[in-house]
């Protein structure tokens, strides 16, 4: 199951993160998305069959009106220890 990362940005469009197979060895989907999306974003986890393959029309992507998000980015750029 490969998982990627969701969030709005502050100009309407869409972020995705695409973690490497090396991170998700040694630190969760989670703390890798509170280090990387930007501060005070809210996120949401998913399975690449949500993400539509067809790009065409990437920036007219919107999130769900009800999305329920799994966390916010962090003020820091760096892992927690």
């Amino acid at each position: 199951m490969s998982l990627r990362g969701i969030y709005k940005n502050k100009d309407g469009s869409i972020g995705i993160i695409v973690p490497s197979e090396e991170a998700l060895q040694t630190r969760t989907m989670k703390e890798i998305m509170e280090k990387d999306v930007p501060s005070g974003l809210e996120y949401v986890i998913v399975n690449t069959d949500v993400i539509p393959t067809d790009r065409t029309f990437r920036e007219c992507w919107e999130l769900e009106p009800n999305t329920k998000f799994d966390g916010i980015g962090s003020t820091s750029n760096e892992f927690k220890e």
